[in-house]
């Protein structure tokens, strides 16, 4: 079993694969400020739930894969897998790491590891030209080339940002759930704001997307638009350019890079 670990700045997705398939995944919360030994423990809790995984932490795994934003977060997990996985063969997806892709931007080591791996993901399964959505802290637009290059995105405020400025910013506003209103207009404040999110987003979705498919391709229609990461359901209704959702993306991502990595260690 290949366990897979990505953190974002908000949460960290973890998935469990028998060979190709995923069979078991779990979503926490990222807190910079957990160490090794907490993690250890957390991973022991969840993971000791599972049928087909030991008692004991690192029964039935025999292998990780990992990527983080959150760089003291990364830290941590080495120390992990150093500590508690010490004999299973471990990839932190980190410069040098092979994947697979070209990344052709001004500098490659400032793009972050969710994103290659996202790309990776997205040659992987549906191939190039492509543009990844992903709708995490900040809603990311990635661009892949015909060829399986990753050439550059656009980096915007995430929903959940763009919800807690208005609150903090508004005087009359207040957080409020984010679900679809009963109307584009909104019948009251809650609503008027619910209205603003999703739909204000969604026109960014497709505005941006048009935007650059016309850049990445001849033919626009011939990019593949991938939605991913855990709000993108709130827009996928409205969105009228996404062709594919895959909420596992960044996790398949991982096993890909794992899996060509793991020969040459």
């Amino acid at each position: 079993m290949l366990l897979t670990i990505d953190v974002g700045n908000t949460h960290t997705v973890l998935g469990l694969f028998d060979g190709d398939d995923i069979v078991e995944h779990w979503r926490i919360s990222t807190d910079a400020r957990r160490t090794a030994d907490e993690l250890a423990v957390l991973l022991q809790g969840l993971m000791g739930m599972h049928p087909l995984l030991g008692d004991e932490l690192g029964d039935g795994i025999d292998g990780i894969a990992i990527c983080a934003t959150v760089p003291s977060v990364l830290h941590e997990l080495r120390e992990v897998t150093r500590r508690y996985y010490g004999d299973v063969p471990a990839v932190l997806v980190e410069p040098g790491v092979k994947t697979g892709v070209p990344i052709l931007t001004d500098n490659p080591k400032e793009v972050g590891a969710d994103r290659i791996i996202n790309a990776v993901a997205a040659v992987d399964l549906y191939g190039g030209p492509a543009i990844v959505v992903d709708f995490g802290t900040a809603t990311t637009f990635d661009a892949v080339s015909a060829r399986g290059e990753y050439v550059g995105g656009v980096i915007a405020p995430g929903i959940e940002i763009s919800v807690e400025a208005l609150g903090v910013r508004g005087a009359q506003l207040r957080k409020i759930e984010v679900a679809r209103p009963r109307s584009v207009i909104g019948k009251n404040t809650v609503e008027a704001m619910q209205a603003g999110i999703i739909y204000g987003f969604a026109g960014q979705v497709d505005g941006v997307v048009n935007r650059m498919a016309r850049e990445l391709a001849d033919d626009p229609d011939e990019v593949t638009v991938i939605a991913t990461g855990g709000l993108a359901p709130l827009v996928l209704g409205e969105s009228s350019v996404i062709d594919e959702h895959e909420p596992w993306l960044t996790l398949i991502g991982l096993r890909l890079v794992y899996e060509r990595n793991v020969a040459r260690m």
